[in-house]
């Protein structure tokens, strides 16, 4: 078997020795949005989760981690980042603050590190699901090592 190239999401797992496990799926069929890779590594949708990057009112970018068939509410997104307005950035945008491509950005080993949140409803799950930084590769890992990894808090960041 073909030794897989770790990404920056997994370089930094194995310096802080979290635990985590990883999950391929095919890519070939374009099918890459977050409820048809649910589908192809054969999870739950309520256990995978999108990384969003977002700029507050005040010029700061936010990372918000939600379960992949949810929206964003950008209210509440705002009052758990204490800004008046958050918006989504452009998606020719990803690449230039976070260093990962979109379908492919994990909200952990970004270029910088920005405040970041992960939905509150990962707090009842055993293991949550993330993209690895690379678009056909998942991580398993228990909610409470990506708040670790990401330095990331739990906030109520869905409608």
């Amino acid at each position: 078997m073909a030794k897989i190239a770790k990404t920056n999401a997994m370089r930094l797992l194995d310096a802080q020795k979290i635990p985590y496990g990883m999950l391929s799926y095919e890519v070939k069929d374009g099918k890459i949005d977050g409820i048809s890779v649910a589908a192809k590594i054969g999870k739950p949708p309520e256990a995978v989760y999108k990384t969003l990057v977002t700029q507050g009112h005040s010029g700061e970018l936010y990372v918000f981690v939600i379960p992949v068939a949810a929206e964003l509410d950008l209210k509440k997104a705002a009052k758990a980042a204490s800004e008046k307005k958050i918006e989504m950035i452009h998606v020719k945008d990803i690449q230039k603050y976070t260093g990962y491509i979109r379908g492919g950005c994990s909200p952990i080993g970004m270029k910088r590190h920005y405040v970041t949140f992960v939905d509150e409803s990962a707090a009842t799950l055993d293991e949550v699901i993330v993209s690895a930084g690379r678009i056909g590769t998942q991580m398993v890992l228990a909610p409470g090592d990506l708040l670790k990894a990401a330095d990331a808090n739990y906030a109520d960041l869905t409608h």
